[in-house]
């Protein structure tokens, strides 16, 4: 393919990209993909493009894959209707078996197979292998209303054992949002908390989340609101501010939770920007929003 870059302009592309490169080799970073980025073939194949990339260059990707559009679509073909609250999906006997059949039959083997394709290597886990995980108690609603989640986990502990060796062996290991409780009975994990456990676990140095959104936008239909870089002091007051509502709230509170634990950095970005992933990491000005423990004084995207 043709580049209509100047042989100049790609060699400073090159150059911008060194100090990242040489900072980041050996790194783990998480992945939380989902959203658009895994819906059209072109996305699809340019993200997973950007993650072999990631491989080839010595950082350790590990990916937590989501697959929302899809479960609905499964459960409209059941005769059955989604219902969320809060950002989580509420998940009875019938569903949660759409769910773990989706994601760990369909899905995961499907990103696993193109990542091949592209060159890279990789091994689907079922989360179910990895998040050892317990049943959500029922919330009362602001409403007064009282939410059972049903089959609906977060991880309590994890284990690591066949993601660590696939690691230290250079493959990327594709993890699907399903837990498991000790009994085996299979839960509904939300994937952004997944991942933010996962990262937590490994003490990421990176947790990025690929998704329909760009970032932390002051005004969603204002692409220029973007806010490029939050500490995590900020985020209880643009929550308060409305700023960060709905399903964005449990997204956000698990990366702060997350840099609490250790994880070094937390990104956000749009999964229909080309070659986003490459463009966060590898570039001074990025195109999302990250977020920090605390803020920083230096350039937003040198750490």
């Amino acid at each position: 393919m043709h580049s209509h870059l100047s042989p100049e302009t790609r060699s400073e592309v090159l150059i911008e990209a060194l100090p990242y490169l040489q900072r980041f080799r050996g790194s783990t970073f998480v992945i939380k993909y989902g959203g658009a980025a895994m819906e059209e073939d072109q996305i699809v194949e340019r993200f997973l493009r950007d993650v072999v990339f990631l491989e080839a260059v010595g950082i350790n990707p590990v990916l937590v894959h989501g697959g929302g559009k899809a479960i609905t679509a499964r459960m409209r073909d059941a005769g059955l209707k989604a219902q969320f609250v809060n950002g989580l999906r509420v998940t009875d006997a019938q569903t949660i078996d759409i769910v773990a059949g989706t994601l760990d039959n369909e899905i995961n083997p499907k990103i696993v197979e193109n990542i091949q394709r592209f060159g890279g290597k990789a091994q689907g886990l079922s989360g179910a292998q990895v998040f050892l995980a317990r049943r959500l108690p029922k919330q009362r609603l602001d409403t007064g209303e009282e939410i059972d989640f049903g089959f609906v986990g977060a991880a309590e502990k994890l284990h690591l054992t066949e993601v660590q060796t696939a690691i230290e062996q250079e493959v990327v290991p594709v993890i699907s949002p399903v837990g498991a409780q000790e009994d085996g009975v299979r839960l509904n994990i939300n994937a952004d908390i997944a991942a933010a456990s996962l990262a937590s676990a490994l003490k990421a140095t990176k947790l990025i989340y690929v998704s329909d959104v760009p970032g932390i936008m002051r005004d969603p239909t204002q692409p220029e609101s973007l806010i490029p870089t939050v500490s995590a002091p900020q985020v209880e007051s643009l929550i308060k501010q409305k700023v960060i509502g709905g399903g964005m709230i449990p997204k956000i509170q698990s990366a702060v939770k997350a840099l609490e634990d250790g994880v070094g950095k937390v990104h956000m970005i749009g999964g229909h920007i080309a070659h986003g992933l490459l463009l966060e990491i590898f570039t001074t000005s990025g195109i999302g929003t990250e977020i920090t423990l605390e803020p920083h004084p230096e350039s937003p995207h040198l750490s």
